[in-house]
């Protein structure tokens, strides 16, 4: 008990922070296009119930338009993310 163990870590280079912005940027990249198939999923569904006359028309457009807010509203909060991200890596 009471043993301690110190690792140093030494700083990131400009190389290094560089390549983990790269990397920051790919990840939100991904992420952007998951949020872009979930809401392909979305609205291929409304159109499928539409089809089998479970909702209406109407239904569908104001269904969509929710989905497509809350795919805006994830996307910004991903790009608010990267930006963060990119901002703490490039500080010195």
């Amino acid at each position: 008990a009471g043993e301690i163990i110190r690792v140093p870590v030494p700083p990131l280079t400009e190389e290094r922070r560089l390549s983990l912005g790269k990397l920051v940027r790919g990840e939100g990249e991904k992420s952007r296009v998951a949020i872009r198939n979930i809401r392909r999923d979305a609205l291929s569904t409304l159109k499928d119930l539409v089809k089998e006359k479970e909702i209406s028309s109407d239904d569908e457009n104001r269904a969509a338009g929710v989905v497509q807010e809350l795919t805006d509203k994830a996307v910004g909060e991903i790009d608010e993310i990267v930006r963060s991200k990119e901002a703490d890596l490039l500080e010195v």
